[in-house]
């Protein structure tokens, strides 16, 4: 299969075209460099896809774990903070299983010593959290400012340090205060100068402790949980054309951010500011047939090509996207495309606004080309697929998040040849299971010694830059849409206990091994042995009459031109 000089050829019945921006009906050289991937790696037999690899990673590998403020903190109305539009959602009754909600959560709030004895326990480097805009800023505006709330982050940062682990610091973890949400949220173009008067106040605040920044958490869940399908806060149902706008006030809102710090903090600070993309695999239906893996490629620009081909690569949307929506919105009678374009000036202001690439991911889905109804106009139509499990790989507890580790390196992959071979930190990647009543998450287990290896391959096999691994999660918190019925946790969190008592799963001694050992070196059982055995030690041969004989008599036969001295003896 020669997918570099593969051409897709499409045509369209139209009439004269409304606009010759949107009159597209043929594409040439849509596949990217990335198809390479494909071809390197979707042959392989089920062998070499579980393989397992020795070997471990540089010194300076970041190991660490992950949080977020909504599902740890608790204390949703204490010392002065607003609520989020989590708050209200969860608040009414039926949203979320056994009407569970984040008001008291983990109630990480009240016991921070505890969260960082798990920390130190575990020996990580680095910890992911996120601050609570609307416990920092209750209002969303930094007018609204409650130093309590600042207090707070401040000795969660300045324990880490003391403790010689990392913080890494997410901005907007999905908690907006309901305050902005009031005037449309994400959704309205002053949000972006508003979130950066947030992110200046931070940067001033903690930047000359905290040296990781990233903007935003999956951006993409944002848009299109969050304004298409409307399953999560905000929860608006606009498939066709929200996502889109909330998606571009997004990145610009990231850019800015990314400028403000480089412009008045950098010099002084020097850390890095980035934004934490989320992806699953993409696999075709058939390695073997061009379209399918022109639909593979093209689900992943639609995913983690919408933000990170603008921010990694020329300040555009992939031209999968424009093309497909363009052409969408023109069969669909709209005078331009659903999906926004950005002026030359804002391309320019976009490309460029990370230091690092930063990815979440869970799994693997199997995806073919479909030609998707035009009506109602939806993101998800505009993308031409059919998406399914990847039925080999055992399921987990969130239901359609199966664990298909071997996904992992072939991501990884295609974003190095994707975005010019950056410096990748995986920042979210771990496993649900069930509540567990015991503390013998054996899975989970499984799951992270066979993900964490296909991130070793990346990088020992591959040359892929990988600086560091961030586990998903420190403890068992208030999951989204499930509650508190699975666990991602590598501490038991006991929910009904008002103390909230923490204890260590198998996983826990498992990852505190993987840091320690950094990674999976070579154990003296898989050692190759070289030597040699004492001088009287008997070689022989063996064998057996019934094998060998003929009519009850036994040949040995010696051939002579090789075995001279041996004479033919017939016994």
């Amino acid at each position: 299969m020669v997918l570099h000089s593969l051409r897709l050829d499409l045509f369209c019945a139209l009439g004269p075209s409304k606009t010759s921006q949107l009159h597209l009906c043929r594409v040439s050289e849509f596949p990217s460099k990335s198809m390479v991937v494909w071809e390197k790696f979707s042959n392989q037999s089920m062998f070499e896809k579980k393989l397992y690899h020795y070997g471990t990673f540089p010194g300076s590998f970041l190991w660490g774990v992950s949080s977020s403020a909504y599902q740890i903190e608790g204390g949703w109305n204490i010392d002065g903070k607003g609520p989020s539009i989590w708050d209200k959602f969860t608040q009414k009754p039926g949203n979320i299983p056994g009407s569970a909600n984040g008001n008291v959560a983990c109630d990480s709030y009240n016991r921070l010593e505890e969260d960082l004895y798990m920390l130190r326990a575990l020996r990580v480097k680095s910890y992911r959290f996120s601050l609570s805009w609307s416990r920092i800023f209750p209002d969303g505006l930094r007018t609204s400012l409650n130093q309590k709330g600042v207090d707070y982050y401040n000795r969660l940062i300045d324990n880490l340090l003391a403790y010689n682990i990392t913080p890494m610091v997410t901005l907007y973890h999905w908690d907006l205060p309901q305050a902005l949400q009031n005037i449309n949220g994400w959704d309205n173009i002053t949000i972006i100068d508003i979130f950066n008067d947030f992110c200046d106040f931070c940067f001033a605040t903690f930047g000359n402790r905290v040296k990781f920044w990233m903007t935003f958490n999956q951006p993409h869940t944002i848009a299109w949980s969050g304004y298409g399908l409307g399953q999560i806060p905000p929860n608006v149902k606009m498939p066709g054309d929200a996502p889109y706008r909330v998606a571009h006030n997004l990145l610009k809102a990231h850019a800015k951010a990314y400028h403000t710090y480089d412009e008045k903090y950098r010099k002084s600070q020097g850390g890095l500011v980035s934004i934490a993309l989320n992806a699953d695999w993409i696999e075709p239906t058939d390695v073997n047939v061009p379209r399918e893996v022109v639909a593979a490629d093209r689900a992943l620009q639609f995913q983690i090509g919408w933000f990170a081909h603008p921010i990694f690569k020329n300040g555009d949307y992939p031209d999968a996207m424009k093309w497909q929506v363009g052409n969408k919105s023109e069969l669909q009678g709209l005078s331009e495309s659903r999906l926004p374009a950005f002026t030359e000036e804002e391309k320019a202001f976009i490309r460029g606004t990370a230091d690092v690439f930063c990815i979440n991911h869970y799994t693997t889905k199997i995806v073919s080309h479909i030609t998707a109804r035009l009506s109602p106009q939806s993101y998800e139509h505009d993308q031409d697929l059919s998406e399914a499990e990847e039925v080999d790989s055992p399921t987990t507890a969130i239901s359609k998040q199966r664990a298909v580790a071997w996904g992992l390196r072939r991501l990884l992959n295609w974003i190095k040849e994707e975005y010019g071979d950056p410096e990748i930190y995986i920042t979210e990647n771990g496993v649900s299971t069930d509540k567990e009543t015991t503390f013998d998450d054996t899975a989970r287990v499984f799951y992270y010694k066979t993900y964490i290896d296909e991130v070793l391959k990346a990088y020992d096999l591959d040359g892929v830059k990988v600086q560091g691994y961030i586990a998903t999660s420190l403890m068992d918190s208030f999951e989204w849409l499930n509650g508190y019925t699975v666990g991602f946790g590598f501490h038991r969190v006991d929910f009904t206990n008002p103390n909230r008592p923490r204890t260590p799963k198998y996983s826990a001694h498992y990852y505190y091994q993987v840091i320690k050992d950094n990674g999976f070196p070579l154990p003296d059982d898989e050692r190759v042995l070289y030597g040699h055995f004492r001088k009287n030690f008997i070689w022989s041969t063996a064998t057996a009459s019934y094998q060998v004989t003929a009519n009850g008599i036994l040949f040995i036969l010696v051939q002579q031109e090789n075995f001279p001295s041996v004479p033919v003896t017939t016994l």
